[in-house]
Formats: C-alpha cells, sequence, structure tokens
C-alpha cells in the first residue's frame, strides 16, 4: 500500500470505530500534521473532507462507487461497517461514507470552530 492509502486506512479507523461506539473522535500530532494542508496548526472542515473523499477513492479498489465490506475487511470490521452502511445495502457510498466522517468531525469540533486542533 501507498503511503497515503495507509494514513487515509488508519484516519478512517478511527473515525468509524468511533462513530460505531457514539464516541468523538481523536487523532494525534502526527495525523494532524498530515491532514493540515495549509499549516495553520489545525485541520478545517474541507481538508479533513478532501482528506476523506481521497480516502475513500484509494479505498474502492474495484472503482465501482462503492465500498464493499471485502475491500475494507483489514481495517473495518462487521460492526464499525454496519454502522456506517446508512441503507443497510451491504455497501458504503461515497455519501454513506462522507456523511458519517463529517458528523464525526462535527462531534470532535467541540468549539465550533470548523477546525480540529
Amino acid at each position: 500500500m501507498k503511503r497515503p492509502v495507509l494514513v487515509a486506512v488508519f484516519a478512517l479507523c478511527q473515525v468509524i470505530a468511533a462513530a460505531a461506539q457514539d464516541q468523538p473522535v481523536a487523532m494525534n500530532q502526527g495525523q494532524m500534521n498530515r491532514l493540515d494542508r495549509d499549516g495553520n496548526g489545525a485541520v478545517d472542515r474541507p481538508e479533513y473532507q478532501a482528506f476523506m473523499t481521497s480516502a475513500f477513492a484509494n479505498l474502492d479498489r474495484n472503482k465501482d462507487g462503492s465500498l464493499r465490506s471485502e475491500e475494507v475487511a483489514q481495517v473495518l470490521n462487521a460492526q464499525q461497517f454496519a454502522a456506517t452502511d446508512a441503507d443497510r445495502d451491504g455497501k458504503l457510498s461515497r455519501t454513506e461514507f462522507l456523511n458519517r466522517v463529517m458528523a464525526d468531525f462535527k462531534s470532535a469540533d467541540r468549539s465550533g470552530d470548523g477546525s480540529l486542533q
């Protein structure tokens, strides 16, 4: 796997694991630095969304526009996958995926300023 994919997968695991347990997401400084594209010391909503959009594309190995459990089996367990599969069709659409990770971003943004520090 390429390094950006590993970073995306790691961040994805944390986000979805926290969501499955109804807990806010916490990122370490190394992850924050990788996502902080403008170098201002915070990860804002557009940076996070761009990163997660890229993560989705990297995880979608067969490029069909959705994530099946076998595509993410190394990073998501069945419970995490089910928690994100809002329509229960056995796959994660880009919308389902982004809705989940952006809702988690909002939960983690305790100050409500649109950024994680």
